[in-house]
Protein backbone atom coordinates (compact mmCIF):
# COMPACT_ATOMS: atom_id res chain seq x y z
CA UNK A 1 0.00 0.00 0.00
CA UNK A 2 2.79 2.57 0.97
CA UNK A 3 4.47 1.64 -2.55
CA UNK A 4 0.80 2.87 -4.04
CA UNK A 5 0.77 5.79 -2.05
CA UNK A 6 4.65 7.20 -2.96
CA UNK A 7 3.26 6.98 -6.58
CA UNK A 8 0.07 9.05 -5.80
CA UNK A 9 -0.34 11.74 -8.31
CA UNK A 10 -3.33 14.36 -8.81
CA UNK A 11 -3.57 17.49 -11.23
CA UNK A 12 -6.29 20.32 -10.65
CA UNK A 13 -6.98 23.31 -12.53
CA UNK A 14 -7.72 26.29 -9.85
CA UNK A 15 -10.78 29.03 -11.38
CA UNK A 16 -7.88 31.06 -12.16
CA UNK A 17 -6.03 28.73 -14.55
CA UNK A 18 -3.67 27.91 -12.42
CA UNK A 19 -2.79 24.05 -12.11
CA UNK A 20 -1.54 22.28 -8.95
CA UNK A 21 0.32 19.11 -8.84
CA UNK A 22 -1.13 16.73 -5.35
CA UNK A 23 1.13 14.41 -4.38
CA UNK A 24 2.86 13.05 -1.02
CA UNK A 25 5.85 14.81 0.67
CA UNK A 26 9.30 13.14 -0.31
CA UNK A 27 12.90 13.81 1.57
CA UNK A 28 13.73 15.93 -1.14
CA UNK A 29 11.02 18.55 -0.42
CA UNK A 30 12.60 19.81 2.68
CA UNK A 31 14.06 23.14 1.24
CA UNK A 32 10.60 23.81 -0.57
CA UNK A 33 8.64 22.73 2.58
CA UNK A 34 10.64 24.91 4.43
CA UNK A 35 10.00 27.89 2.64
CA UNK A 36 6.49 27.13 2.22
CA UNK A 37 6.42 28.23 6.37
CA UNK A 38 8.92 30.46 6.27
CA UNK A 39 7.15 33.31 5.59
CA UNK A 40 4.18 32.64 8.54
CA UNK A 41 2.56 35.78 9.39
CA UNK A 42 2.15 36.01 13.67
CA UNK A 43 -2.13 35.37 12.98
CA UNK A 44 -1.03 32.21 11.46
CA UNK A 45 1.58 30.95 13.52
CA UNK A 46 -0.47 31.39 16.70
CA UNK A 47 -2.72 28.57 15.64
CA UNK A 48 -0.12 26.68 14.67
CA UNK A 49 0.06 23.09 16.91
CA UNK A 50 3.92 23.15 16.10
CA UNK A 51 6.71 25.68 15.58
CA UNK A 52 6.71 25.88 12.13
CA UNK A 53 9.23 28.61 12.19
CA UNK A 54 11.93 26.17 13.65
CA UNK A 55 14.06 25.09 10.22
CA UNK A 56 15.29 22.31 11.98
CA UNK A 57 11.55 20.55 12.66
CA UNK A 58 10.08 21.51 9.09
CA UNK A 59 13.06 19.99 8.11
CA UNK A 60 13.02 16.74 9.95
CA UNK A 61 8.76 16.11 8.57
CA UNK A 62 10.83 15.85 5.28
CA UNK A 63 13.54 13.85 5.85
CA UNK A 64 11.39 11.55 8.18
CA UNK A 65 8.73 10.90 6.09
CA UNK A 66 7.01 7.73 7.51
CA UNK A 67 3.55 7.32 5.67
CA UNK A 68 2.54 5.01 8.48
CA UNK A 69 2.06 7.50 10.53
CA UNK A 70 1.72 10.62 9.07
CA UNK A 71 1.09 11.00 5.35
CA UNK A 72 1.92 14.76 4.12
CA UNK A 73 0.09 15.56 0.54
CA UNK A 74 1.82 19.10 -0.93
CA UNK A 75 -0.02 21.30 -2.89
CA UNK A 76 3.19 22.74 -6.22
CA UNK A 77 2.80 24.96 -8.44
CA UNK A 78 5.74 25.37 -10.63
CA UNK A 79 8.20 23.67 -8.67
CA UNK A 80 7.51 25.25 -5.34
CA UNK A 81 5.12 23.87 -2.57
CA UNK A 82 2.20 26.24 -2.01
CA UNK A 83 0.09 23.74 0.62
CA UNK A 84 0.42 21.02 3.18
CA UNK A 85 -2.25 18.95 3.88
CA UNK A 86 -2.17 15.45 6.38
CA UNK A 87 -3.28 12.75 7.72
CA UNK A 88 -2.37 11.49 10.94
CA UNK A 89 -3.28 8.28 11.42
CA UNK A 90 -4.39 7.07 14.88
CA UNK A 91 -3.22 3.08 16.40
CA UNK A 92 -5.14 0.70 18.27
CA UNK A 93 -8.98 0.98 18.78
CA UNK A 94 -8.56 4.16 16.59
CA UNK A 95 -6.86 2.33 13.65
CA UNK A 96 -9.61 3.27 11.46
CA UNK A 97 -9.87 6.98 12.01
CA UNK A 98 -7.49 10.10 11.01
CA UNK A 99 -6.97 13.71 11.58
CA UNK A 100 -6.69 16.44 9.32
CA UNK A 101 -4.77 19.29 9.00
CA UNK A 102 -3.87 21.75 6.41
CA UNK A 103 -2.05 24.66 5.59
CA UNK A 104 -2.31 27.30 2.76
CA UNK A 105 0.52 29.76 1.28
CA UNK A 106 -1.08 32.98 2.15
CA UNK A 107 -1.39 33.81 -1.74
CA UNK A 108 -3.03 30.71 -2.46
CA UNK A 109 -6.12 30.89 0.26
CA UNK A 110 -9.55 31.94 -1.22
CA UNK A 111 -9.09 30.33 -4.74
CA UNK A 112 -10.39 26.71 -3.96
CA UNK A 113 -6.77 25.24 -3.22
CA UNK A 114 -8.28 24.58 0.22
CA UNK A 115 -11.21 22.58 -1.09
CA UNK A 116 -9.44 20.81 -3.78
CA UNK A 117 -6.66 19.51 -1.48
CA UNK A 118 -8.94 18.45 0.88
CA UNK A 119 -10.79 16.40 -1.83
CA UNK A 120 -7.22 14.72 -2.73
CA UNK A 121 -7.03 13.91 0.71
CA UNK A 122 -10.50 12.39 1.33
CA UNK A 123 -9.42 10.25 -1.70
CA UNK A 124 -6.19 9.18 -0.53
CA UNK A 125 -7.86 8.50 3.23
CA UNK A 126 -10.90 6.25 1.08
CA UNK A 127 -7.55 4.08 -0.37
CA UNK A 128 -6.03 3.62 2.77
CA UNK A 129 -9.34 2.32 4.33
CA UNK A 130 -9.97 4.97 6.67
CA UNK A 131 -13.59 5.56 7.72
CA UNK A 132 -13.67 8.32 9.81
CA UNK A 133 -11.58 11.63 9.08
CA UNK A 134 -11.32 14.52 12.40
CA UNK A 135 -11.06 18.03 11.61
CA UNK A 136 -10.14 20.32 14.78
CA UNK A 137 -10.54 23.69 14.23
CA UNK A 138 -10.50 27.12 16.84
CA UNK A 139 -13.95 28.40 16.58
CA UNK A 140 -13.22 31.90 15.56
CA UNK A 141 -12.49 30.54 12.41
CA UNK A 142 -15.97 30.34 11.08
CA UNK A 143 -15.11 30.14 7.22
CA UNK A 144 -12.64 27.72 7.85
CA UNK A 145 -15.07 25.49 9.32
CA UNK A 146 -18.09 26.58 6.80
CA UNK A 147 -15.52 24.99 4.17
CA UNK A 148 -15.24 21.78 5.91
CA UNK A 149 -18.73 21.53 6.28
CA UNK A 150 -19.31 22.18 2.73
CA UNK A 151 -17.61 19.03 1.91
CA UNK A 152 -19.23 17.04 4.40
CA UNK A 153 -18.01 17.54 7.80
CA UNK A 154 -20.24 17.14 10.64
CA UNK A 155 -19.83 19.55 13.90
CA UNK A 156 -19.52 17.01 16.88
CA UNK A 157 -18.31 18.87 19.63
CA UNK A 158 -16.65 22.03 20.95
CA UNK A 159 -14.12 21.71 23.69
CA UNK A 160 -14.21 24.83 25.62
CA UNK A 161 -10.50 26.70 25.93
CA UNK A 162 -8.61 23.65 24.19
CA UNK A 163 -6.52 25.75 22.39
CA UNK A 164 -4.05 27.64 24.17
CA UNK A 165 -2.31 30.59 21.91
CA UNK A 166 1.56 31.86 22.42
CA UNK A 167 -0.22 34.62 24.95
CA UNK A 168 -1.67 32.43 26.92
CA UNK A 169 -5.17 33.03 25.95
CA UNK A 170 -7.39 30.19 24.88
CA UNK A 171 -9.76 29.63 22.56
CA UNK A 172 -12.51 26.64 22.23
CA UNK A 173 -12.02 24.21 19.47
CA UNK A 174 -14.71 22.30 17.01
CA UNK A 175 -14.57 18.79 16.31
CA UNK A 176 -15.65 18.30 13.08
CA UNK A 177 -15.95 14.63 11.35
CA UNK A 178 -16.14 13.00 8.27
CA UNK A 179 -17.75 9.71 8.08
CA UNK A 180 -15.89 8.04 5.18
CA UNK A 181 -17.69 4.76 5.20
CA UNK A 182 -15.93 0.98 5.38
CA UNK A 183 -14.92 0.74 1.43
CA UNK A 184 -11.38 0.28 0.89
CA UNK A 185 -10.29 0.72 -2.55
CA UNK A 186 -7.26 0.39 -4.82
CA UNK A 187 -4.92 3.11 -6.20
Amino acid sequence: MLEQIAKYRQIVTLADGTRVLFRPLVKEDKAALIALFEPIGPDDYKLMRNDVRNRELVGAWAENVDYKHVLPLVAVVNDRIVGDATLHFRSGPGRHVADVRIFLSKEFRRRGLGTAVLRALLDVARKCGIQQLVAEVVADQVKVISAFKALGFEQRATYPDYFMMPDGETHDVVVLILALGRKHEEF
